[in-house]
């Protein structure tokens, strides 16, 4: 039930609204000076506050105030028998949702209480709303328990706490873009816009424009002002993905962004300054880039401040079982099946397999064979083709090979004890008994 506390000392008056609201199906509790009222909002939540702005203890303008700063859900209407307009400015300054006076605005009770009741209720599912977000892009919502991701986390939430520019690089379908939002989420920032853009996916001009925004008539077909993407990014962080794609002139406007906090838009001599958070993301070695001439270095070692590698997915096979169930109940669940579990083939298959295409194309494969699947279990024949045939060649390995065949049992026993240990280089290298270093070179030579 929606809750209205009533703030002020006349008794018959604070009675009487009592009544009147309590009839609307409100629940109404009473103070009569503001030490009473801050007991009753520490012990219970308040919808809307009706406050004197005389009061014996207090003055209610600066009372609201202190409420708005503490309870924010909570929306506040003051009432004064002396209405003035400095103290009707001040309590809206203040936030309170209106003032009005007593007596004569009596019959605006009833409707403001319902239009702060709605207000309170969109605040209430906007913060909803947020709190759904950050739990989705929180780091507690990364899958993995392999040492290698662990620590590329790790990475993550430190420099989130602060504003620093964030490179992140490694191979495409990693998950750059969820650990973007994950330092966004965990950030100082997170109330604010997280915006990506794919700096792939525009032609040179039309990714200026998207970037920076343009006037009106800066170019055939710009018909209005546009806003652009850091201006839309505001206090928040922008994300730019594919940044080894932009082209070196387009570097050099981004580098200028960095460095004096501002930018031009398309069609405008008059910068527009912002203070906003980059992380960017690449699949290329920029290093390489930079020596062909395709990146500015200036602008690398300005990105690159804190540069974290995103392991692949062959560097954390201990993370595959938890990645293949998480995307099989997503995808059982809105094709409407009940898949319970993967069977030991299908899992040692997705073990063998190098993830060209990393956690995207392991997501791929999966709901490619919840759709295909007709069992409560994940099952080896509802794999794609090249995932069966890792099977398959183990399996003639472990038959064909003759004593006299020594690489090939060694390669097969190393691939053996890095299935056992889920791809722990580590654990693997000691079990060998061998050095870390030549367990590189084996797995290297022998293309594991």
């Amino acid at each position: 039930m929606k809750k209205v506390l009533i703030i002020d000392d006349e008794e018959k008056l604070r009675t009487l609204l009592a009544r009147i609201i309590s009839l609307e199906g409100f629940e109404v509790l009473q103070a009569a000076d503001c030490k009473t009222a801050l007991k009753k909002l520490e012990q219970t939540v308040i919808d809307v506050i009706l406050c004197d702005v005389k009061l014996p203890d207090c003055n209610g303008v600066e009372l609201s105030k202190n409420i708005k700063d503490q309870y924010p859900l909570s929306e506040i209407i003051l009432l004064t028998a002396y209405g003035n307009i400095s103290d009707g400015v001040q309590a809206i300054k203040n936030g309170a949702f209106d003032y009005i006076t007593k007596g004569d605005d009596n019959n605006k009770v009833i409707p403001l209480l319902y239009r702060a009741f709605e207000k309170v209720e969109l605040a209430k599912r906007v913060q909803h709303l947020e709190k759904q977000l950050g739990e989705k892009h929180s780091f507690d919502n990364i899958i993995g328990k392999s040492k290698v991701i662990q620590e590329t986390i790790d990475l993550a939430k430190k420099v989130a706490e602060t504003d620093t520019t964030v490179l992140l690089t490694g191979e495409t379908g990693t998950g750059k873009e969820v650990f973007a939002q994950s330092i966004h989420q965990a950030s100082n920032r997170r109330h604010k816009n997280f915006v990506a853009i794919n700096c792939s996916a525009f032609s040179r001009d039309l990714l200026e424009s998207e970037m920076f925004g343009h006037k009106a008539g800066a170019f055939t077909g710009a018909t209005k002002d546009q806003k652009g993407l850091f201006a839309e990014a505001g206090d928040g962080t922008i994300f730019l993905d594919e940044i080894g794609e932009m082209a070196l002139d387009l570097q050099a406007k981004l580098l200028r962004v960095i460095e004096m906090g501002e930018f031009l838009k398309v069609g405008e001599s008059k910068p527009t300054k912002i203070n906003v958070r980059i992380i960017a993301a690449t699949n290329r070695d920029l290093q390489k880039e930079i020596e062909a001439g395709h990146f500015r270095q200036d602008l690398f070692y300005r990105l690159s401040v804190f540069q974290i590698k995103l392991p692949a997915l062959k560097e954390r096979v201990a993370d595959i079982e938890l990645l293949a169930t998480q995307f099989m109940q997503i995808f059982s669940a809105k094709a409407g099946k009940k898949i319970k579990s993967i069977s030991p083939d299908f899992l040692q298959a997705l073990k063998l397999h190098q993830w060209p295409g990393n956690i995207r194309e392991l997501k791929n494969v999966i709901e490619r064979s919840v759709i295909l699947s007709t069992a409560d279990k994940l099952e080896f024949d509802t794999l794609p083709y090249e995932l069966k045939e890792n099977i398959a060649q183990t399996k003639k390995s472990e038959k064909n090979f003759s004593a006299f065949e020594l690489a090939s049992a060694e390669k097969l026993h190393i691939q053996k004890v890095l299935n056992y240990t889920n791809g722990n280089k580590t654990e693997t290298a000691r079990l060998l008994n061998i050095a870390l270093t030549t367990l590189y070179r084996k797995i290297d030579e022998f293309g594991l």
